[in-house]
């Protein structure tokens, strides 16, 4: 169990709890809520007025509504912003949104109940997983659509995943032995209300690249060894004069995989190249700033993951609700763009290094890896499959949170776009996978065809690619990339 207590959540974990691992409920967090709830109450019993707790919502916000019609205030909330279309999020995905949003009212400025929390934990822990369409939501005035959906599952609607299908959401709940909630005054809009949906996808794109970018570095050596390029660009003292973090640390990290020498590199030692090409010499300042992109966008995503995002705030200590925009979700939004650029990049220098070994002008190994060209076509149609990722990429990259389309008759007049810039995140990372397979597999066979030692750094990789792909001749390239795929992902899963 995975302990939520509203301040811990992290992407790792995040990411365990999307693979399936169940949440425990941090009791001292839920005792400032049952706190934070007692306010909401205090207001209702007084006969305040105040946004979101009795009145209507966005442009009906100066509609007040008598006492006796606060639990259909607040059932009707979640269902009229039910409106999401498209296909469903993967299960993975939605247990991600479950946890982020569970973790986002455990900060107590939400006004809920400890009640439906504790339900929608169960939910996730008995796999009682609601269906959320992935399109429908602007990312401001928080991801209402997508967390509409999964809040229709707490009242006994909507829909959920079963064995074969979607089934009904009241009877995913009889069959897990649970009970529907009745919503009370401001717990609907609690549900909705913030950016839990951007939150989760950004995070667990960040889980991955976390390990793809270190990855990244060792199939570039790879590439680099059957290339038979120099490891001079890698030494120290240039990046320390030019000392950006991700650059020295990938700068670093090539020179611990490379060591100072191997069979290939003794090969070449008195050749007359001087420099190698950018893609092999700036592997460290490309390599580099994608590492610092991930640290700079980590940040940001790993804070919203553990902020309070709703509207209004109900703050304990003054008794007081206040309204903002903390459900603006122009950080992750800005954050899952720049991840995105960062991603397309990586592949990019990937993409030409590929280019490299399979075309004999820029290198002595035979063209497309086979020795046997013309019966054999070899690695001809990976790279151009590379190249159609490579493009797919770049528009991808293009920014989702600079546009803007005026909502909810101009009151929400500027919007993120975040959930478009998370899903497209999440798609380039796929791309990037597929490319890197490529690559590494073309160095593989690369570094075969030279039929000298690469440098020991390089042994466990090697080992494991080799041990999913014999010597090429040709056969289906889609088995291979993918053995090649799952293969790096085993061997990105044990990297520290």
């Amino acid at each position: 169990m995975i302990r939520l207590d509203g301040q811990s959540l992290t992407a790792p974990l995040l990411a365990r709890i999307a693979a399936g691992e169940g949440v425990s409920l941090d009791e001292t967090a839920l005792a400032k809520v049952a706190e934070n709830r007692a306010v909401v109450d205090r207001i209702v019993a007084e006969g305040r007025t105040v946004y979101g707790i009795n009145t209507g919502f966005g442009q009906f916000a100066t509609v007040v509504i008598p006492p006796d019609q606060l639990q259909q205030l607040q059932l009707n909330l979640v269902r009229s912003h039910s409106a999401g279309v498209g296909d469903p999020l993967p299960k993975d995905q939605t247990r991600a949104l479950m946890a982020a949003r569970i973790n986002c009212l455990l900060k107590a400025h939400s006004g809920i109940r400890p009640e439906p929390i504790r339900l929608l934990a169960e939910c996730l822990n008995r796999g009682v997983i609601p269906v959320v369409p992935s399109q429908g939501s602007v990312g401001a005035s928080g991801d209402l659509a997508p967390l509409a959906h999964m809040a229709l599952l707490l009242v006994g609607e909507g829909l959920a995943w079963g064995e074969t299908g979607s089934i009904p959401g009241g009877e995913a709940l009889r069959q897990a032995g649970l009970a529907p909630v009745v919503l009370q005054a401001k717990e609907g809009l609690a549900l909705i209300n913030g950016t839990q949906l951007i939150t989760a996808l950004g995070n667990l794109a960040v889980a991955r690249l976390k390990k793809l970018i270190p990855l990244a570095d060792e199939i570039a050596a790879l590439s680099l060894e059957a290339l038979r390029g120099t490891r001079a660009a890698f030494d120290p003292r240039i990046h320390a004069v030019r000392p950006h973090p991700g650059q020295v640390e990938a700068a670093r990290h090539m020179r611990e995989i490379l060591g100072d020498t191997s069979g290939i590199a003794e090969s070449h030692r008195d050749c007359t190249r001087v420099q190698d090409a950018y893609s092999l010499r700036c592997i460290p300042q490309v390599h580099g700033v994608t590492r610092d992109a991930l640290a700079f966008a980590a940040a940001i995503l790993e804070r919203e993951l553990n902020a309070a995002t709703d509207n209004p705030m109900i703050f304990t200590e003054t008794q007081e609700s206040r309204s903002g925009g903390n459900f603006h979700g122009q950080y992750p939004a800005f954050a899952c763009d720049v991840l995105a650029i960062a991603v397309a990049d990586l592949a990019s220098i990937s993409e030409r290094r590929q280019e490299r070994m399979v075309n004999p002008a820029y290198s002595d190994l035979p063209a497309f890896l086979t020795s046997n060209g013309g019966l054999e076509s070899g690695f001809m149609m990976a790279h151009v499959t590379s190249a159609a990722l490579v493009s797919e990429l770049k528009g991808l990259a293009q920014p989702a949170c600079v546009d803007t389309i005026p909502t909810s008759a101009g009151k929400e007049d500027h919007v993120s776009m975040g959930p478009i810039a998370a899903r497209k995140l999440l798609r380039a990372v796929d791309g990037l996978e597929q490319v890197l397979a490529i690559e590494a597999r073309m160095a593989l066979e690369g570094v075969r065809l030279v039929g000298l030692a690469p440098a020991r750094g390089l042994a466990s990789l090697q080992g494991r690619l080799a041990t999913a792909c014999p010597p090429w001749s040709d056969r289906a390239m889609f088995e291979e990339i993918r053995r090649t795929a799952a293969a790096l992902a085993a061997y990105a899963e044990a990297l520290p």
